[in-house]
């Protein structure tokens, strides 16, 4: 009997595989890294914040380096071609990534997106040629990408599934590797911790993953908003638990996503929404620095943090995220009309974190 044999090689289609992932390397080389800023506590306190400024990315916030790393997936794997319309399930900051990437490789894009989404992330899409699939019920973002995908023949992301394996964990100047090179030359150099909040679970788990694989004694702090599964999830220890979902945008889940390991997690800490906003506006009284919700939800965290170790007399470091800017939240966060519409008064957390450096 004579061998059978199905060759399937698209040596164009290679081709142009290759040229797509020549470009999306070349816009890392091209963005580099990103600023490691000092926050000014008193010297005299023995500890040591800073905040990595993931704004700084060409698209303006940490998902830069997640949409990078699933279109290096998605087309390494086979899934992204010439003709492919990309679809993606976002609250907004992947999706603007996302549509940056599309555009630079010549890709129809389609963000499927609550419709609470703020107004400047969707301009911001719309600004790198995406379009828009707006739904009334966060819960349905799934099912419609997947529908869309098929409808269109193209390729859903998934970020919430694939986030955790689409990023080298080992280093490969991740975002891990980049805090731990940029700390080098600081008082203390190894963190007594490193803050992040979750959306997809893929900066915890990068994170995470390194320190062990790296034998540091870093502690990771997950911090997590109202109405986030994430959570009681991990404090249950039942995966299956569901929530409304969040009103920090970018951070939070009505469920537990795929991405989201909680065994690499050292500590979880629930910020009310109140306070995250409170501290995103504290940060820019503070440092000059214009950010994000998320970003506050960090800082409120951090600030925890460094008066435990002050309390416990210990000296060292924390490293914390700057997510993306507040120019993305000038109609929500940084509205007053908005805040007191959503029931949510910053005033007692502003002064209580204001008072934080004079204690």
């Amino acid at each position: 009997m004579s061998m059978i044999s199905v060759d399937r090689h698209d040596a164009g289609a290679r081709r142009w595989v290759a040229e797509a992932i020549r470009k999306v390397e070349a816009d890392a080389n091209r963005s580099c890294d990103t600023h490691l800023h000092v926050f000014p506590l008193p010297s005299h306190w023995g500890v040591n914040l800073y905040l990595k400024d993931e704004s700084v990315h060409p698209t303006g916030s940490l998902k830069h380096r997640l949409a990078r790393s699933l279109f290096l997936y998605g087309l390494a794997n086979g899934w992204i071609g010439p003709e492919t319309t990309v679809v993606e399930a976002s609250s907004g900051s992947t999706a603007v990534s996302e549509a940056y990437f599309a555009r630079l490789l010549g890709l129809p894009f389609i963000a499927v997106m609550p419709a609470s989404t703020s107004p400047e992330k969707i301009h911001l899409i719309e600004f790198y040629g995406g379009k828009c699939h707006l739904v009334d019920d966060p819960g349905t973002i799934y099912d419609e990408s997947h529908r869309l995908a098929a409808e269109t023949g193209g390729h859903f992301m998934d970020q919430f599934t694939y986030a955790e394996r689409a990023t080298d964990w080992r280093g490969n100047n991740n975002i891990a590797e980049s805090i731990y090179s940029q700390m080098s030359m600081e008082p203390h150099p190894e963190p007594a911790w490193i803050v992040v909040g979750a959306g997809t679970g893929g900066t915890s788990s990068t994170i995470g993953r390194y320190i062990r694989y790296r034998r540091h004694a870093t502690r990771l702090a997950v911090v997590d908003p109202e109405g986030s599964a994430f959570y009681p999830s991990w404090t249950s220890g039942d995966s299956t638990l569901t929530a409304p979902g969040s009103r920090i945008e970018g951070i939070g889940r009505p469920r537990v996503e795929p991405s989201f390991q909680p065994m690499v997690i050292d500590r979880m800490i629930a910020v009310p929404d109140a306070r995250s906003i409170a501290a995103m506006h504290w940060a820019r009284e503070v440092t000059g620095l214009d950010v994000g919700g998320s970003t506050g939800t960090n800082l409120a965290a951090c600030v925890e943090l460094v008066a435990e170790m002050r309390a416990a007399g210990e000296r060292g470091s924390i490293v914390t995220l700057v997510c993306d800017s507040g120019d993305r939240y000038k109609g929500t966060y940084g509205d007053p009309r908005w805040l007191a519409a959503n029931g949510l008064d910053v005033a007692p957390h502003l002064a209580e974190l204001r008072a934080f450096l004079t204690g």
